[in-house]
């Protein structure tokens, strides 16, 4: 079996989701040229509801639009989505440069003649990839244009200035968006039509768990049910908005786990992963109090590995 099949049904995925993926992956093989872009993730998505949804709503032709708060594992789903389908993955990552050109493609002068240089939009929808559109809440008025025609039900990127490009029948589209950070904007209405709309949960005990059995399982578990407090304490903290989000960084949490294993005096890691990502003196005193609850100064690296 498969290692993709064996995570779900780790999982507990509906089985006749678990048979409709196989059905779609035999129907739609990827071609050697691409194969190169399917990889797994280091951690695939914890959560079988939010998969279950996810993968229905592939199976059914659909575009999916991941909404939530930051660290909620939005990119690590799509991705997550992507290997268990076996597609190749194309990454657009929003911001005021990228417009019509990064998307479809720009004529370039090759062999002594002007040919299209193809972008991530027009190679995932020749080669039915899965596209993950990171942030798609900042992407400006031209793209946007292309993401109308992209995620038409027609299945036809039609832009002037551009010839016809027919979508693959295997390809999607999964955006992700982040509430209330700077340079984001509200989608229109037209635009969120196109997509199936997941809201993301907050991470949970249970997921941060898995998640530290993942990627450090020699951990004790004192350490993983300290780090784990400490992560929702300030979770908790900046839901009360207390403190902004900068501290509350899952990429952060997990760096600092990492050199303690190295040797390095647990406290001091934490400062380096989680309190000094805050800049505001005061933000720093809040992080710094709820570490030191959770993360004692005198511990040492044997004492959590």
């Amino acid at each position: 079996m498969n290692e993709e099949f064996v995570f779900l049904e780790r999982q507990g995925i509906n089985e006749k989701l678990v048979e409709g993926i196989k059905e779609f992956r035999k129907r739609y093989p990827v071609s050697d040229t691409e194969s190169t872009r399917r990889s797994k993730p280091l951690i695939p998505f914890f959560g079988r509801e939010i998969l279950e949804m996810g993968i229905a709503g592939i199976l059914q032709g659909e575009n999916l639009l991941l909404a939530g708060e930051k660290a909620t594992g939005k990119n690590v789903l799509a991705e997550t989505l992507a290997w268990i389908f076996g597609r190749p993955v194309y990454n657009v990552s929003f911001h005021v440069n990228i417009g019509s050109a990064e998307l479809i493609g720009t004529d370039t002068f090759r062999n002594n003649e002007v040919t299209l240089r193809k972008g991530s939009i027009y190679r995932c929808a020749e080669n039915g990839g899965f596209g993950v559109l990171d942030e798609i809440n900042m992407a400006k008025n031209d793209a946007v244009s292309v993401l109308h025609a992209t995620l038409d039900y027609r299945r036809i990127i039609d832009v002037p200035g551009y010839e016809r490009i027919g979508l693959h029948p295997a390809a999607r589209f999964i955006g992700t968006m982040n509430y209330g950070y700077a340079g984001t904007r509200e989608l229109n209405e037209a635009l969120v039509s196109r997509f199936l709309v997941i809201d993301m949960p907050p991470l949970d005990e249970k997921t941060l768990d898995y998640l530290m059995d993942e990627m450090y399982p020699e951990m004790k578990p004192v350490g993983k049910a300290a780090f784990a407090g400490l992560y929702l304490d300030l979770q908790e903290k900046a839901a009360r908005a207390e403190i902004t989000t900068k501290s509350l960084d899952l990429r952060g949490l997990f760096g600092a786990i990492g050199t303690i294993s190295r040797g390095l005096a647990p406290y001091s890691a934490v400062r380096m992963g989680i309190v000094n990502k805050c800049f505001d003196i005061f933000e720093k005193e809040i992080v710094e109090d709820v570490a030191r609850t959770r993360i004692p100064e005198e511990w040492k690296p044997e004492d959590l590995f």
